[in-house]
């Protein structure tokens, strides 16, 4: 069964082109040319991955990003930003808004496509993950959830990803460029500070459970998911 592409672009030629690009990598592209109709067709089906546009009519796409990873319906679907800002305070903040990767305009249609496999292809491989215990924290695999004791976690993909991987593996110094290799994949272009954003969020999410202490920062050398304080 091919992937469902929801396209969120109010450019018609660029809409089109990465339609077009779509049909031929043998994804099922839905079109949209603004929140409305986004909105409308997530609520049809959901999709298995979102390219949004930065900037949209009314709503624009870092807004629509923070909304959807806050939605139980959207928070685990993942966000390629389609954006002309290169600006990597621009390309910080839609990472802080929960998008998963982001593809700077102009860009072939032949990097899209590897972008948007490379997402899949880390989306596929947590949902092949197990479940573990750790510290009060407890992930659900095959719910692809996460508990603090008997309380649900709201989390987003990446974060998610993160976890997983801190909890097991913990007690261990892993550096940036580590974790990049083994959470985003060795074959994805990412910037190193991107972990730094994404160490943020994850401690943003687990502070209401006063559990944001267990990820630390190793001065000098990177991150430590660790139960003893």
């Amino acid at each position: 069964m091919h992937k469902r592409i929801l396209v969120v672009e109010d450019e018609a030629s660029i809409r089109e082109m990465v339609l077009y690009a779509l049909r031929k990598g043998e994804f099922e592209p839905v079109p949209a040319q603004d929140a409305r109709e986004a909105q409308t067709a997530i609520s049809e089906q959901v999709p298995d991955l979102i390219l949004l546009d930065w900037m949209l009519p009314g709503t624009s796409g870092l807004e629509l990003a923070r909304r959807w990873r806050k939605e139980s319906l959207t928070r685990g679907v993942p966000i390629i930003m389609l954006t002309a800002r290169g600006e990597e305070n621009d390309r910080v903040s839609g990472l802080d808004a929960g998008v998963d990767d982001y593809v700077v305009k102009p860009f072939s249609a032949r990097e899209l496509l590897a972008r948007i496999r490379a997402v899949l292809r880390r989306s596929r491989a947590d949902e092949a993950d197990g479940s573990v215990v750790l510290g009060g924290l407890r992930i659900d695999g095959a719910a692809h959830r996460v508990f603090a004791g008997e309380e649900p976690v709201q989390i987003g993909p990446t974060e998610y990803r993160l976890l997983h991987f801190f909890m097991t593996h913990p007690e261990r110094v892993y550096s940036r460029a580590q974790l990049l290799d083994h959470v985003w994949g060795g074959n994805v272009y990412v910037e190193e500070r991107t972990v730094d954003v994404h160490i943020r969020r994850l401690r943003k999410t687990l502070e209401p459970f006063r559990l944001d202490s267990m990820v630390q920062t190793v001065r000098g050398a990177g991150y430590r998911f660790s139960t003893a304080t």
